[in-house]
């Protein structure tokens, strides 16, 4: 009885080239439909792009692992996932302009403060969504921003404006006769001294 549920767990279900091709094939597939997909995907900017990856992963798993549910059949996928990730990514850091091709370039969607509308519909990117992105790393709205890139792996990078000298200096005067206004107010306030008496 333990020796056939050890052989059950470890026996392959598969020919081992079929256990190697199946993650090979469903790699590339899924690298090629992300990158097709845009960068909206991995950014998870709303409930159904979170939704769809996690989701990717059971619909592709039978496609992996076939009719096999040993632990060697697992532990196979797994490793040739690994190490297909591995070479690829060691091949795509020799070969930069073929890195640029499969990940795609970095795409500004606010320049000089200016939202890029034209960019945000490539990306399919609404302005809400680009909003609720600014407010998640700290800015109030998109008025804050000065700058805003969509990188290939989704993030989106924000860059705050920066008050001009002219803007710096209207402020400390501002503030200067804040200053003022509250000392002339505590002079105001202040007691009197009565007249002095005389002394006989």
């Amino acid at each position: 009885m333990e020796a056939t549920v050890w052989k059950d767990m470890f026996h392959l279900g598969l020919p081992v080239v079929e256990k190697i091709l199946r993650p090979v094939i469903v790699y590339t597939f899924l690298v090629g439909s992300l990158r097709l997909a845009g960068k909206r995907e991995l950014a998870q900017l709303n409930p159904f792009d979170l939704v769809v990856l996690l989701t990717l992963s059971n619909t592709v798993q039978n496609a992996i692992i076939g009719d096999d549910n040993s632990v060697t059949g697992g532990l196979l996928g797994a490793a040739t996932l690994l190490t297909v990730n591995y070479l690829v990514v060691r091949f795509l850091y020799r070969h930069a302009a073929l890195e640029q091709l499969v990940e795609g370039e970095s795409d500004v969607l606010i320049e000089d403060g200016r939202v890029r509308m034209d960019r945000l519909k490539k990306e399919l990117i609404t302005l809400a969504e680009l909003e609720v992105a600014a407010h998640k790393q700290g800015l109030a709205s998109l008025d804050e921003v000065e700058r805003a890139v969509i990188e290939p792996g989704g993030t989106i990078s924000f860059i705050a404006r920066r008050p001009t000298a002219e803007t710096i200096r209207h402020e400390q005067v501002l503030a200067r006769l804040a200053e003022i206004a509250r000392q002339v107010a505590a002079l105001g306030t202040a007691p009197t001294a009565g007249p002095q008496e005389s002394t006989p």
